[in-house]
């Protein structure tokens, strides 16, 4: 009979944060495929915190934080990994190294790849979302700020930063979600 080598308390940690984190990742990936059920839970986790804000009338530079975080994921989500507009990705798709255009009648092409898949950009927004309302119950970051002007201020940076993107939803009839529907909408002309 021989005795078990004793575990050193950071190695006991380590073992049981190396469980915690598989079990973690074990829900997310079960989650993985129900992206409504998803979203709507980080839906009613915002009504909560903004829900909480007004309740609570303060933390409003908390609630500004995570709108221009929120807005920075979407722009992401919206945008293309891939910007043919852009010389140097012009550049790096005639050697190759990107992506080529179609030769064939039988090849596909597809030009939009998200620069921020949805799963990334639930996960990021939802635990965004309650870093901010755990930070809405400690009184130091209840810093007093004038809350119109913040408003203001986002519905600007909201407007001059979507403006692009506004533009192409609305010339082509672009809905980002699509939930099985088609993306696109015919066009008429």
């Amino acid at each position: 009979m021989e005795a078990e080598p004793q575990q050193t308390p950071y190695e006991a940690v380590a073992t049981h944060t190396n469980k915690i984190q598989m079990k973690y990742q074990a829900l997310l990936d079960q989650s993985t495929p129900f992206v409504l059920y998803r979203w709507v839970a980080t839906g009613i986790l915002l009504f909560l915190f903004f829900l909480r804000i007004l309740l609570a009338q303060g933390w409003y530079i908390v609630a500004y934080a995570l709108g221009i975080y929120l807005l920075n994921l979407f722009l992401a989500f919206l945008s293309p990994k891939f910007d043919p507009s852009n010389e140097a990705i012009d550049n790096e798709m005639e050697d190759g190294s990107v992506g080529t255009l179609p030769t064939r009648q039988d090849d596909e092409f597809k030009p939009f790849i998200r620069r921020l898949p949805e799963f990334k950009f639930w996960y990021w927004a939802t635990r965004a979302v309650a870093i901010s309302f755990v930070c809405s119950w400690f009184e130091i970051f209840n810093v007093p700020v004038f809350w119109p002007v913040l408003l203001m201020y986002w519905f600007m940076l909201f407007f001059l930063t979507m403006r692009k993107q506004i533009q192409h939803m609305i010339k082509y009839r672009y809905v980002p979600f699509s939930f099985g529907k088609k993306k696109y909408a015919k066009n008429s002309s």
